[in-house]
């Protein structure tokens, strides 16, 4: 496919033989890649919409890069529901979902991943892989295609398009590839635990190695012995790409960690004595990537060293009476981010949490931020959220807060007695729920309606 002026190749390696990625132990050529993406492109259905659920990272590589040579569109929404399927056909009819699950119960027109493409272990001649071949040309994308349209929940509960351009996505992954340290000409191996539909998966573990030569690891392990054991058959230099939940819940299985050579975390700020933990178990330095789903990510910090996050190349804070906005470099428009930002000169800030995160009770403050790194600092917990009820507490006249905690090994008893200890009283959890799981999201987020549902089968 031709690009015209301001294309941008698909992939950024050097020659068909380039690992591009790591699937069951066995590599996967620059070559293969192209393909495969070639041989999906001329399978998919008509329409110009594509909701790629391949749980294989490689194969929802291939989806991707098979929607980009047909100019389709990635639709990439932040879960599932039937009712966000709903959503999506609303949106665009002519959506298909490609899928590599045999029994995928999406209410859409479906189409299966080629079974033959699915064996990491075959190597069909194709043109890609010939000796022959004397000029290694990749697909070239126009910068101004709508690569992949990503959405967010807007206050009705109705998910909200963003539309992302290919110029604006790999100038936000190559900005962050040089942030991260990830050396031009030598190839790094990316361990995700996050899925690749995810905004933060999407660009730190798929587009990340397609547009900067490095290579990425299809799985994308959950439990901690899973999580060592991708780490461990991943060629060095290594980086494993997670989340402050796997990252605490890895910690703290009593399990030996591979050496890895960087940990990139996300999704939430993370607690810096938990990085000083991680620094140290996995004697790598650990990156922080702050950003959302609207603007992408925007900075980094380095958490044991410093609270300050640093900009991404041309981006810039604006602040004013209604916010803090986002704009500039990769970032799309000028977009308003939901959190309490400090900006510290033109290129740092300091984030003291999201402008929903604040609590006011019966005239007293406090966050929910705050109140979860008291819960989770009590020993023989796991995991543990507040968050706000829905009703009201008839004897103050205001939303009391509720919390869901897994602690095995302790009564409600216990933990409300020593977060009496910390907190104030009237920020204590009625009801204080001990479960066996909370119920996060693949990429460790907690959604309101989740644990809101949680407290309505208890009641």
């Amino acid at each position: 496919m031709s690009g015209g002026c301001g294309a941008i190749p698909l992939i950024a390696h050097d020659s068909p033989q380039a690992v591009l990625a790591l699937r069951a132990g066995t590599t996967v050529s620059a070559g293969h890649y192209l393909a495969d993406v070639r041989d999906v492109a001329a399978r998919l259905p008509s329409g110009n919409h594509v909701l790629n659920l391949c749980a294989d990272r490689y194969r929802f590589a291939v989806g991707l890069g098979a929607c980009l040579i047909t100019r389709r569109v990635s639709l990439l929404p932040s879960t599932h529901t039937p009712e966000v399927i709903r959503e999506m056909a609303r949106f665009a009819p002519d959506v298909v979902c490609i899928t590599d699950e045999a029994a995928c119960d999406i209410d859409l027109p479906q189409m299966q991943f080629p079974e033959e493409l699915r064996d990491p272990g075959e190597r069909r001649v194709r043109e890609e892989l010939r000796g022959a071949v004397t000029r290694w040309e990749p697909p070239r994308i126009d910068g101004s295609q709508v690569a992949a349209i990503v959405f967010t929940s807007g206050s009705t509960g109705t998910p909200l398009p963003h539309r992302k351009t290919w110029s604006r996505l790999s100038r936000c992954v190559r900005d962050g590839a040089r942030r991260l340290g990830l050396i031009p000409g030598i190839s790094h191996t990316l361990v995700g635990t996050v899925p690749p539909q995810h905004m933060y998966g999407f660009e730190s573990t798929v587009l990340v190695a397609l547009q900067t030569g490095n290579a990425f690891d299809a799985e994308r392990p959950f439990y901690p012995a899973d999580i060592c054991a991708a780490l461990a058959r991943a060629p060095r230099p290594r980086l494993l790409i997670s989340t402050p939940i796997h990252l605490r819940t890895l910690l703290g299985a009593g399990i030996d960690l591979p050496a890895v050579d960087l940990i990139v975390s996300a999704t939430a700020p993370l607690e810096r004595e938990l990085a000083v933990e991680a620094e140290r178990r996995f004697g790598a330095a650990l990156v922080e990537i702050y950003g959302s789903t609207e603007t992408g990510q925007i900075a980094t910090r380095r958490t044991t060293e410093t609270p300050a996050w640093q900009l991404w190349p041309g981006v810039r804070l604006e602040c004013g009476a209604t916010g803090t906005f986002a704009a500039g470099g990769h970032v799309e428009e000028r977009t308003a981010l939901c959190d309490v930002l400090e900006p510290q000169g033109a290129e740092q800030f300091l984030l003291h949490g999201r402008s929903a995160d604040l609590v006011n009770i019966a005239g007293k403050r406090s966050s929910f931020g705050y109140l979860n790194h008291r819960l989770n600092a009590i020993p023989g917990v796991i995991d543990g959220a507040f968050f706000a009820r829905d009703a009201v507490d008839s004897a103050i006249g205001v939303s009391r807060l509720a919390a869901v905690v897994v602690a095995p090994q302790l009564s409600a008893h216990s933990l409300l007695e020593r977060l009496r200890e910390c907190i104030d009283p009237v920020f204590l959890p009625r009801p204080l729920l001990i479960v066996e799981r909370l119920p996060r999201t693949a990429a460790g987020k907690l959604p309101q309606h989740a644990l809101r549902a949680l407290l309505a089968g208890h009641a």
